[in-house]
Formats: structure tokens, C-alpha cells, sequence
């Protein structure tokens, strides 16, 4: 089970090296993969999903999602979401419907970029058990 499918937004596409976090009521604003210092790094991975997702006719989380549950039908992704919009984003990654060749290009596109920045900051990430 997939936590945090569009890394807590970032696979959305919808941030860039202006977004600005807002410190005491958005968590991110503690990621280091958000700082304006690695979004501007990793913007090319953001790039790259927003044109795969124009070509399929789909928004970036959509493939994001689209790609989890193209992997296997035990994939279950749980996006997280505060929005009505953003849920109904998400659940049209259903409608996306990715070949084994779309997987395989996917992976091997983005493979070819370095990630830039934890994830998240030293406090959330003393929270989580990820030791599977």
C-alpha cells in the first residue's frame, strides 16, 4: 500500500521554486525536497511527468496514480486530500490505463533523474516506521 502516492504533492506538478509553505499550517514548508534550493534541482522530473501526462491526456498526479496501479492489482494507492477537486483528480487516475511499455517508459525516463532533498524533514521522518 503506497503511502503518500504524489509525495505529498510534489508529483502533482502544481509547485515550483516560487511556492512558498506556509510554516505553521503546511508541513511541507519543513521538507527539504520542497526548499527552493531542490525544487529548483528537481524541477526537470516535474517537467518531464507534466508533458508524459499531457500526452496521455491526464493531469500529473493522474499518472503518478495511473503508474501504481498499472504495477499490479495488489497495488492499492492511498492519496491523501483536503479537497474535493484534488479527490476527484485522483480518482480519475482510473480512467488512465498504462501499457507495460508505458510503465517501462516511465521508469526508465525518470530514472534518469537524480532526486534532490529528503522527502521530508528529520522530525517527520523519526515518525515513521518504514523498515519494512
Amino acid at each position: 500500500m503506497p503511502w503518500s502516492p504524489v509525495g505529498a504533492g510534489f508529483l502533482t506538478g502544481k509547485y515550483d521554486t516560487t511556492t512558498k509553505f506556509d510554516e505553521k499550517a503546511d508541513f511541507r514548508a519543513a521538507f527539504p525536497r520542497f526548499s527552493k534550493e531542490f525544487m529548483a534541482l528537481n524541477m526537470p522530473i516535474i517537467e518531464w511527468l507534466k508533458g508524459y501526462a499531457t500526452k496521455k491526456n491526464a493531469t500529473p498526479a493522474q499518472v503518478a496514480l495511473g503508474w501504481l496501479l498499472a504495477k499490479s492489482p495488489s497495488i492499492v494507492p492511498i492519496p491523501g486530500t483536503r479537497y474535493k477537486s484534488h479527490l476527484l483528480e485522483n480518482l480519475g487516475a482510473q480512467n488512465i490505463h498504462l501499457s507495460k511499455a508505458d510503465v517501462q517508459e516511465i521508469e526508465t525516463s525518470l530514472s534518469k533523474f537524480p532526486v534532490y532533498g529528503d522527502r521530508m524533514g528529520k522530525e517527520h521522518m523519526s515518525q515513521i516506521d518504514y523498515s519494512f
